[in-house]
């Protein structure tokens, strides 16, 4: 088998927080919150990063991260582009909405050649996570015309912030372990040491369970993915020009779902018992300095982190 490549999303600008947070010093030693993720794929096993970013980012993204990163571990970058569609689809006039984290995936598809992992830009996820998927990777290809595919699943609890709601992708396994359904829930609060969501503006919540298993955005794939993924991309297309063409998004999670309901794909759902760590909102900054900081001092990582 290839080895696995880290597939990093970061074309996406972080409404909420008003700029590139993946440009923003978090570490002890100005460290950024990719770095804590590359450092940690790395240790699992991985020596090769994809970066998806928007083009126009490029010169800043290679200054702030990919120029020192490519020191450590081979760095290639895929470029998020509006126009990057099926032949025959064009933008819809007044779109300038990215087509979603599905099409951010495809976009690496040219520099993908075997299993890869998909992680957010912006989410510190863990030592414990990079290895669980990079193992899995590494011993699962498709296999009996079903494709093999992981995600690393985080307790509701330890993904939650005090600041606002978040959205998560709240799963549901069968009794082998593996994915039945992920339903996103797009306003999560915490309460207490559990949580609650609302579809009604806050008008009713319905309570969550801290040990709940979301999904943070870490997935493992073969290459197959990226096939099916680029075949349903016109389906979707079709719909979406039609319903909401300035800002229907294609998600990856919902193409894993057709694909699991379509009997093609199994996902294994692996666990994570690290604290996710992520910059939703301006507030949540000094939480991860803090953390990181934290977990410097105890020795989970070194000062600075890249040493030569």
């Amino acid at each position: 088998m290839e080895k696995p490549v880290l597939v990093v999303m970061a074309a996406g600008m972080g409404s909420r927080y008003g700029g590139l947070k993946q440009i923003d010093p978090v570490g002890p030693n100005g460290e950024l919150i990719i770095d804590y993720s590359i450092f940690d794929a790395r240790r699992a096993g991985f020596d090769t990063v994809v970066f998806v970013i928007k083009p126009e980012l490029e010169r800043a993204f290679r200054a702030a991260i990919g120029d020192r990163l490519s020191r450590y571990m081979k760095v290639g970058y895929a470029f998020q582009e509006l126009k990057d569609l099926p032949a025959g689809y064009t933008v819809p006039e007044g779109r300038e909405k990215p087509w979603g984290t599905c099409h951010a995936v495809l976009a690496a598809r040219k520099l993908v050649d075997g299993p890869f992992a998909v992680i957010n830009a912006d989410d510190y996820y863990g030592p414990e996570a990079f290895q669980e998927i990079y193992d899995y990777l590494s011993a699962n290809p498709d296999e009996g015309g079903v494709y093999r595919y992981a995600m690393v699943g985080y307790r509701l609890g330890n993904t939650v912030t005090e600041n606002g709601t978040v959205a998560r992708g709240v799963c549901e396994e069968d009794e082998n372990g593996f994915l039945h359904q992920i339903t996103e829930r797009t306003r999560i609060a915490k309460d207490g040491d559990n949580a609650r969501y609302t579809e009604d503006g806050g008008a009713t919540w319905t309570a969550l369970a801290g040990d709940t298993v979301v999904s943070m955005n870490l997935w493992g794939f073969t290459r197959s993915f990226m096939d099916e993924a680029k075949v349903e991309f016109p389906a979707f297309l079709r719909r979406t020009l039609v319903e909401d063409p300035l800002k229907g998004e294609y998600f990856l999670p919902a193409v894993v779902a057709d694909l699991i309901g379509g009997g093609k794909a199994q996902v294994k759902v692996l666990r994570s018992g690290d604290r996710w760590y992520g910059v939703t909102y301006p507030q949540d900054k000094p939480v991860v300095v803090d953390a990181l900081a934290r977990m410097t001092r105890d020795g989970r990582y070194p000062a600075p982190l890249w040493q030569d």
